[in-house]
C-alpha cells in the first residue's frame, strides 16, 4: 500500500488538531505497511537563546496605531456568527470574520506592535496602554461569544464550514493572545525588570530591557524538563568618551568599589563584569563591558532559574545606570542546561569565557560562549591547552570552557575572530550547537551547528534576529525563521547588527569555509505560536497536558460527526481526514500490516492503539503491532 508520510501527518493534524513543524517536504515511498508514530514533542537537554537588534532600530519611536486595530475589530464583529441556527449550505469562506485576508491583516497589525519603536511608544504612553487593554478585553469577549455560537450549531454544519470556522476562531484567539500576553504582559514584565524605567522616558533603556526580556522568555520556554543551571551574557560597546561618562556616573553613585570587585575574577560567575578596550590606540577607540548572570541548582522547579536571573538584573544598579548611556552595539546570549559533562555549579554554567588561570598569559578580548551537545574530544584539547599555556581553573571541569580557549588559541596566531571561530569549531568532535559573541566583533552573533543531535533556529523579526535551539524559543518574537542545516559538513551563521535584517543580512558558510547562500524561499513560517506552548501556571507540562485532556477529546471529535434530519448522529470523515486512496486500499485488502512506534508515554499510546485495533479489526486479516515492545 502507498502512504505518503506527509499525508499521514496531515491526517494526524486533522484528527488530533495538532500543529507539527516540518523543515522540508518528505519524499513518497511505496510500501504495503503503515507505520504510525504517536506524536511526542522533541525534547532537548540544553537550550541556547541569543538576540541582536539591527542598528536602525535605535531611532526614536514612531508611534503605534491602535485605532487601525480597533476599526478592524469592528469589521470582524460585523462578520461573526449569530446565535441563531446556521445552515450547512451557508458559505463561510469569505464571510466569516471577513475571511483569511482580514484576519491575517489584523494579526499582522498586532504583531507589528512588538517592534521596538512601536512597543516603546506603548510602554511610555498610559492612554495607549489603557486603549490596548480595552481592545484585548473586547477581542476576548468577542472570541468567547463566537465560540459559544459555533458549539451550538456545530452538528448542523458541513465539514467544510466547520473547518473554516475552526480555523478562523484559532486565528482570532492568536490575535487576542498576541495583545494580552505578548505585548501587555511584557509591558508589565519589563516595567518590573527595569527600575523606574516607565517614568524616565528612556527609550534606549526600554529597548535594552525589551531585548533582555525576550531572551529570558525564550530561555524559560526552553526549560521543558527542568534545568540544573542557566546563564545570560549582555555585551555593550561604547565610544571611549561615552564610557568615561558612564564611569563618572558610577563614581557619583558610589558604585566604583562594587565595579572593582565584580571585574576581579578568574572564573566567570554570577554578577561578573568584564571590561576591555576593544581597539586601544585606534582613532575609533571603543570600550566594551559585558555583564554575566548565572545560577545553578541540582533540583529546581521550572521557572526558578529565569526568576533568579530576572531578580539579579532587576537589582543590578550598575546595569540599570548603564542603559542611560549611548552604546554603539548590544547583544544578548543565554543558555539553560542539563549537565552532561562537569559538576553542577555556577563555575561550569554557561556562558564560559576565555579568561586564563594565569593572568600573565593575557587574552585578546572578551569571548562568551554557550554550548548544546558535547565536545567529545575535550580531554584531548584540554591536555593540549594545559601543555601549551596553563592549568584550567580547578572549579571548572565542563567541556564548554575549551571552546573560548580554542578560539583564543587561534587569535594568538593572528587570525581574525571570524576565522578563529571557524578553525576552532572544526577542532570539536561530536554533535554540537554553539553561540558566541565577542567585543572583537561588536554587534555580531556567531552560531555554529554540526551533527544531527542539535539544532539552531534563527528568527527573522522586523528589527532583530533571535536565535534558539528550539522553534518555541523564537515564536513569541517572530513567525519567520531559518534553520541551520549542518548535520554533515557543519554550518556557521553570522548575524550582524549593522545589516538591514532578513536573509540578506545573514552571512553563512560551511565549516570548510565554502559559502552558503540563503534565499528568501528558504524562510519558513511557524504554524505554532507562543499560545500553543504556554505552560500557564502549571509546575510541569505533564500536569498541563492532563488538565487539557477534556478539551483535547472535544477537539478530536469536532468535525467528525453530523446531525441527520432524524436528529441522529453519523460519522463524517472527508478526504482530508481519510484519503480516498487509503480508503480504497483498505477495501481492496492491500494493507496487511500496521505498525505503531512510540517512546515513553507515546509508547503507551502506541500499545493502546494497537490493542484497540486488534480487538475491533482482528477479523480483517490485518496485523497490528506495537514495535515499541520489540
Amino acid at each position: 500500500m502507498i502512504l505518503h508520510r506527509q499525508t499521514f501527518f496531515n491526517f494526524i493534524k486533522k484528527i488530533f488538531a495538532t500543529k507539527i513543524e516540518f523543515a522540508k517536504p518528505v519524499s513518497t515511498a511505496t510500501i504495503n505497511s503503515i507505520i504510525f508514530f504517536p506524536y511526542q514533542p522533541n525534547m532537548v537537554f540544553c537550550g541556547i537563546s541569543a538576540l541582536i537588534a539591527f542598528k536602525g532600530s535605535s531611532s526614536e519611536a514612531q508611534g503605534s496605531d491602535l485605532d487601525q486595530i480597533q476599526k478592524a475589530l469592528l469589521l470582524l464583529k460585523k462578520r461573526g456568527l449569530s446565535s441563531s441556527a446556521l445552515s450547512e449550505k451557508d458559505d463561510f469562506k469569505e464571510t466569516f470574520l471577513g475571511g483569511d485576508k482580514l484576519l491575517n491583516r489584523v494579526f499582522q497589525n498586532c504583531q507589528e506592535l512588538k517592534q521596538e519603536n512601536n512597543f516603546c511608544d506603548l510602554f511610555f504612553n498610559l492612554d495607549k496602554k489603557d486603549q490596548l487593554l480595552s481592545i484585548a478585553d473586547d477581542i476576548k469577549k468577542f472570541t468567547n461569544e463566537q465560540t459559544s455560537n459555533f458549539k451550538k450549531n456545530i452538528s448542523t454544519l458541513s465539514p467544510e464550514n466547520i473547518e473554516i470556522i475552526s480555523r478562523g476562531l484559532e486565528k482570532l484567539q492568536d490575535i487576542g493572545w498576541c495583545l494580552k500576553n505578548e505585548i501587555i504582559k511584557n509591558i508589565h514584565t519589563i516595567g518590573d525588570l527595569a527600575i523606574n524605567l516607565e517614568n524616565s522616558g528612556n527609550i534606549r533603556g526600554a529597548k535594552v530591557f525589551k531585548r533582555l526580556n525576550a531572551v529570558l522568555n525564550s530561555l524559560d520556554r526552553l526549560e521543558v524538563r527542568g534545568r540544573d543551571s542557566a546563564g545570560i551574557s549582555l555585551l555593550f560597546t561604547f565610544t571611549k568618551q561615552e564610557f568615561e561618562n558612564f564611569r563618572e556616573a558610577l563614581i557619583k553613585a558610589g558604585l566604583s568599589e562594587n565595579l572593582k570587585q565584580r571585574t576581579n575574577h578568574l572564573v566567570l560567575k554570577n554578577n561578573s563584569i568584564t571590561i576591555n578596550d576593544t581597539f586601544p590606540g585606534n582613532s575609533n577607540h571603543y570600550v566594551s563591558i559585558c555583564f554575566a548572570y548565572k545560577f545553578s541548582a541540582e533540583i529546581g522547579a521550572l521557572g526558578d532559574n529565569v526568576s533568579f536571573l530576572r531578580s539579579q538584573i532587576k537589582n543590578d544598579l550598575m546595569l540599570q545606570l548603564l542603559t542611560n548611556y549611548n552604546f554603539m552595539t548590544n547583544s544578548v546570549s543565554a543558555h539553560t542546561r542539563w549537565a552532561s559533562i562537569g559538576d553542577i555549579n555556577v563555575a561550569n554554567c554557561h556562558p564560559q569565557d576565555n579568561t586564563p588561570t594565569d593572568k600573565g598569559i593575557g587574552k585578546t578580548g572578551i569571548i562568551h560562549v554557550c554550548l548544546n551537545g558535547d565536545i567529545d574530544n575535550y580531554l584531548e584539547l584540554k591536555t593540549e591547552y594545559e601543555a601549551r599555556y596553563d592549568k584550567i581553573h580547578k572549579d571548572i571541569n565542563t567541556d564548554t570552557k575549551l571552546i573560548p580557549l580554542q578560539i583564543e588559541y587561534y587569535l594568538k596566531q593572528d587570525y581574525s575572530i571570524e576565522e578563529a571561530f571557524r578553525l576552532a569549531v572544526n577542532d570539536f568532535q561530536g554533535s554540537h550547537a554553539i553561540s558566541m559573541h565577542s567585543d572583537l566583533a561588536p554587534g555580531k552573533l556567531f552560531l555554529a551547528q554540526k551533527g544531527s543531535g542539535q539544532a539552531i533556529f534563527v528568527g527573522l523579526a522586523q528589527d532583530h534576529y533571535i536565535a534558539a535551539s528550539e522553534l518555541y524559543g523564537i515564536v513569541e518574537e517572530t513567525q519567520d525563521y531559518i534553520k541551520l542545516n549542518g548535520e554533515d559538513k557543519g554550518q556557521i551563521v553570522l548575524l550582524d547588527q549593522n545589516s538591514n535584517g532578513g536573509v540578506s543580512g545573514i552571512k553563512s558558510f560551511y565549516y570548510d569555509n565554502s559559502p552558503i547562500t540563503i534565499e528568501e524561499d528558504q524562510v519558513l513560517t511557524s504554524q505554532i505560536t507562543s499560545r500553543d506552548i504556554d505552560r500557564q501556571n502549571f509546575p510541569h507540562y505533564f500536569l498541563k497536558e492532563i488538565s487539557e485532556s477534556p478539551d483535547s477529546v472535544e477537539r478530536t471529535l469536532a468535525n467528525r460527526f453530523k446531525q441527520t434530519k432524524n436528529n441522529l448522529f453519523t460519522t463524517s470523515l472527508d478526504e482530508t481526514a481519510i484519503p480516498k486512496s487509503l480508503e480504497d486500499d483498505f477495501k481492496n485488502n492491500k494493507i496487511k500490516k500496521i505498525y505503531y512506534i512510540g517512546q515513553g508515554t507515546a509508547g503507551i499510546a502506541a500499545q493502546g492503539c494497537a490493542d484497540l485495533l486488534n480487538f475491533y479489526l482482528g477479523d480483517k486479516d490485518i496485523d497490528f503491532k506495537n514495535l515499541t515492545d520489540l
